[in-house]
């Protein structure tokens, strides 16, 4: 079954990486603040591999003590990786380190075990710098008032989508243990997603220009 979840997966990011490769509003920095936000909204949407990590985040997060540590932590991460963009900083390997981080959060879903609160909102905080990373790419040059839209836009999106993820593992699937089958399956699907990203990365490196 983990076989076949990843094959799918990789179709699917094969059928969708050209629809997924563009920053929302069509790589444009954001000049008013609805620009901002909807750049914002729209960026860890798009972008599959964030998508696919924070949906991780809000599976492991679900079985926790608390289920808003973690995902606070991986959006307190993203919010200070994005300033790491706009000061000028390089993060080395950033796209394989995200890649890598969708496989690691997906494979530790799929284990059914649960993870500890704090090693695991540490981690999350950590990837979280890489991803906000990427993220603050958008927003090079933007004035104070859309950046704090997007920063806003991105943060609000993503602890959405985790808090929901948790609500449809405890409440719809009625899942109360780490080791059910639904989450495990979801993470599976999140670890094919974050393989194919990073084959695809790691080609890149080895063959430039393909």
């Amino acid at each position: 079954m983990t076989r076949i979840l990843i094959i799918a997966a990789t179709m699917l990011f094969a059928t969708l990486s050209s629809a997924f490769a563009h920053h929302p509003l069509g790589g444009e920095v954001p000049t008013t603040a609805m620009h901002g936000l909807l750049s914002g909204i729209g960026h860890p949407i798009i972008g599959f591999d964030h998508l696919a990590f924070v949906i991780a985040v809000g599976l492991i997060a679900a079985f926790q003590s608390n289920r808003l540590v973690m995902p606070l932590g991986f959006v307190a991460g993203t919010v200070a990786g994005t300033m790491l963009t706009l000061a000028a900083v390089t993060l080395p390997l950033a796209e394989i380190v995200i890649t890598g981080s969708v496989v690691g959060a997906g494979a530790v879903a799929m284990r059914g075990k649960s993870a500890g609160l704090l090693p695991s909102t540490l981690l999350a905080a950590l990837a979280g710098l890489f991803h906000g990373w990427a993220y603050g790419a958008a927003v090079v040059g933007a004035e104070a008032t859309p950046l704090l839209a997007y920063l806003a836009g991105f943060g609000v999106t993503q602890l959405l989508i985790a808090v929901g993820v948790g609500i449809l593992a405890r409440e719809i699937w009625k899942v109360t243990s780490v080791n059910a089958l639904q989450p495990r399956l979801a993470g599976a699907l999140v670890a094919g997603v974050g393989l194919a990203y990073l084959i695809e990365n790691v080609e890149g490196m080895i063959f430039p220009g393909m």
